[in-house]
C-alpha cells in the first residue's frame, strides 16, 4: 500500500468520497452506507472526504455516526469536509457562495457539531466567493487553525493564481479539482501549481462520476429522474453526447483488457500517474467497488499504455461540458 502526505499526515493515496451515500447519484440506504464506510476502513482506507451541503448536512452526520458507533475511530480516520456553497431549500441544484469570514467560520462549527469532532483534519473552501477576496476568506480559515478546530486548510475548484494568492495567507495543504480521463483542464495550470509550492492535489470524480468504470449507459440513465440521479443534468450524459462519449470509453477497454485490469483500475492508475502529489478519492455507495478502487494505487502503466490513453481521451474527443451552465458560471 502506497501512503503519500496529506496535510502533514500520511495516508494511503487512495481515499473514499462520501457524497453519494446521501445524494445526488441515486437511491441511498443508510444501512448500507455505514457499512460501505466500515469495509472501506477495513480495506486500508483512511482518508474519508464530505462537504457540508451533500444531502443538506446528512452526509457529515452520517460520518459522524460512522465514526462514533465504531469504538470511536477518530483518531485512525482523516476527515475532510467543505464549507462556503448554500443550497436553496427549495430548489437543491440552485447554489450560491459564501466565503465571507463571519460565514465560513459558522459553517466551520455547524460542521463540527454533526460530524461530533472535536476538530477537522483539512477544511476546505468549497469554492471561492467571487465577490471577495480569497485572501479574507483564507485569513477566517487561519483563525480556525489558530483555534485548533482545523488542522490544515484546503481549496477547492480554485485557479492557479487564487492558489498563490491563498498562500500568501497561511500554507494550504491541498487544493481538490475534478481530475479524470474526461476531465483534463487541471493538467493546464492547476497541477503545475501545486508541484511547485509542494501542494497535495486531491482528485474529486475520478471516475467522471462512474463513467470510466463502464458502468453507465444509456439505459441506465433512461432507468432514472434527474431528481435522483444528477448525471441527467450534465451534458456529458445528455442523450446527444452520451453515445459518442461511450464510443471513446469502448477504445480504452483494448488497453485494459490487455493488462489484466478493470476500466476503473485503468483510469484510476493514470490520474495517479500524473504526480506523485496526487490523491484520490472516488466514490461508492456499497462496498462492491471499494477493493478495486483501493487496488488502483498499486497499479503501474506502462508510459506506452499512458501516452496511448492519453491519444484516446483528448479534451476535444469528449462531448459536453462536466457540469451544467448555470453551475459552471457559479463555480468560475
Amino acid at each position: 500500500m502506497k501512503h503519500t502526505k496529506l496535510a502533514n499526515t500520511m495516508v494511503p493515496r487512495v481515499g473514499l468520497g462520501c457524497m453519494g451515500m446521501s445524494e445526488f447519484y441515486g437511491n441511498t440506504d443508510e444501512d448500507t452506507s455505514l457499512l460501505t464506510l466500515k469495509q472501506a476502513f477495513d480495506l486500508g482506507y483512511r482518508h474519508f472526504d464530505t462537504a457540508d451541503m451533500y444531502g443538506y448536512g446528512h452526509n457529515e452526520k452520517l460520518l459522524g455516526k460512522f465514526i462514533k458507533d465504531n469504538n470511536d475511530l477518530r483518531d485512525d480516520i482523516f476527515l475532510c469536509t467543505k464549507g462556503g456553497i448554500i443550497r436553496d431549500p427549495d430548489n437543491k441544484y440552485n447554489i450560491t457562495v459564501n466565503g465571507s469570514r463571519d460565514y465560513i467560520k459558522k459553517a466551520c462549527e455547524d460542521s463540527l457539531k454533526r460530524l461530533e469532532t472535536d476538530y477537522i483534519d483539512l477544511y476546505y473552501l468549497h469554492r471561492p466567493d467571487p465577490n471577495i477576496a480569497i485572501e479574507e476568506t483564507v485569513s477566517a480559515m487561519k483563525e480556525l487553525v489558530d483555534e485548533g478546530k482545523i488542522k490544515a486548510i484546503g481549496l477547492s475548484e480554485v485557479s492557479s493564481e487564487q492558489i498563490r494568492a491563498a498562500s500568501s495567507v497561511h500554507t494550504i495543504s491541498a487544493v481538490q479539482s475534478e481530475l479524470s480521463l474526461w476531465s483534463r483542464e487541471a493538467e493546464e495550470s492547476v497541477l503545475p501549481c501545486c508541484e511547485e509550492l509542494d501542494i497535495a492535489f486531491v482528485a474529486f470524480s475520478p471516475l467522471g462520476r462512474g463513467f470510466l468504470s463502464g458502468a453507465i449507459d444509456q439505459s441506465f440513465l433512461n432507468a432514472t429522474s434527474e431528481d435522483v440521479d444528477f448525471r441527467k443534468r450534465i451534458p456529458r450524459f445528455s442523450d446527444e453526447n452520451i453515445e459518442n462519449n461511450l464510443a471513446v470509453l469502448n477504445k480504452l477497454e483494448a488497453i485494459s483488457e490487455r493488462n489484466g485490469l478493470t476500466l476503473s483500475e485503468v483510469s484510476l492508475a493514470w490520474v495517479l500517474a500524473k504526480s506523485k502529489n496526487i490523491h484520490i478519492i472516488p466514490g461508492s455507495k456499497t462496498p462492491k467497488y471499494l477493493p478495486t478502487n483501493f487496488n488502483s494505487q498499486n497499479i503501474e502503466l506502462s508510459q506506452a499504455d499512458i501516452n496511448e490513453i492519453e491519444s484516446l481521451f483528448t479534451p476535444d474527443a469528449i462531448q459536453g461540458t462536466r457540469y451544467p451552465q448555470a453551475i459552471l458560471e457559479k463555480s468560475s
